[in-house]
């Protein structure tokens, strides 16, 4: 599972972008995953701060993706 389901705490984010998360409630992968077309329309986060969020939940999908595929084919 790795970050999948957990906590947003793993992502490389700027403090802006941390604040606005926090004050939106959005604090699960999940959460922020389900958000993440519209994270630009939260109030703080512009659209350049919204892509580098969906280009770091990307990263650690990746991640995660690469790490099940290494378990599954040992």
């Amino acid at each position: 599972m790795g970050m999948r389901r957990g906590p947003i705490a793993g992502l490389r984010l700027s403090f802006q972008a941390w604040k606005a998360l926090r004050r939106e409630g959005i604090t699960t992968l999940d959460r922020l995953r389900a958000n993440a077309d519209q994270i630009h329309t939260l109030p703080g986060i512009g659209r350049k701060t919204a892509q580098l969020i969906r280009d770091e939940l990307a990263r650690i999908e990746f991640r995660d993706e690469q790490s099940w595929l290494r378990r599954t084919t040992i």
